[in-house]
């Protein structure tokens, strides 16, 4: 339980630095500034998400397709990383699949309902790098993006890229 609290306060602080050190420099943000913090926390994310899955599948057998990527992925790497699975995974079998946490765990300390809204994405950029790095270091290159319309439930979209 206690870890499980600093990692969710160590995941806050880590979103609240990387804001301010941008600030910081230019004083005010503007949406150029935004997305820059973003995509350094989706670099940082996207490390930590190989650096994960390597540990969880070292001792499993290879999949046989990327929907059984992606069954892992929802079930026992959502497990190891989020403390649960996840509630819904949706695929249109074309490549596109939707993961949906209706208490995803980085936004539960957040709030409950709409009041936090708009700070929602800033706290999901993290997340989207995990799951893009480990779906990486699978053999599937993707492109992650996260969706809140009440806190703390939220929709990962994730697209595989074909070659």
């Amino acid at each position: 339980m206690a870890d499980e609290s600093l990692f969710d306060f160590l995941h806050m602080e880590i979103v609240s630095h990387i804001y301010k050190e941008q600030q910081s420099s230019k004083g005010e943000m503007d949406n150029k500034d935004r997305a820059v913090c973003v995509s350094v926390l989706e670099s940082m994310g996207f490390r930590v998400g190989q650096g994960l899955i390597e540990r969880l599948t070292r001792d499993s057998p290879s999949f046989k397709d990327e929907l059984d990527v992606m069954k892992f992925v929802c079930k026992d790497f959502w497990t190891k990383v989020f403390r649960r699975q996840v509630d819904n995974l949706r695929t249109n079998h074309q490549g596109t699949y939707v993961l949906q946490d209706n208490k995803f765990s980085l936004l539960t300390q957040l709030s409950s309902g709409k009041q936090y809204l708009d700070q929602a994405p800033k706290y999901l950029a993290f997340s989207c790098g995990v799951v893009r790095g480990a779906l990486s270091n699978l053999g599937l290159d993707s492109v992650v993006t996260a969706e809140v319309s009440v806190m703390p439930s939220c929709k990962f979209q994730v697209v595989i890229q074909k070659l």
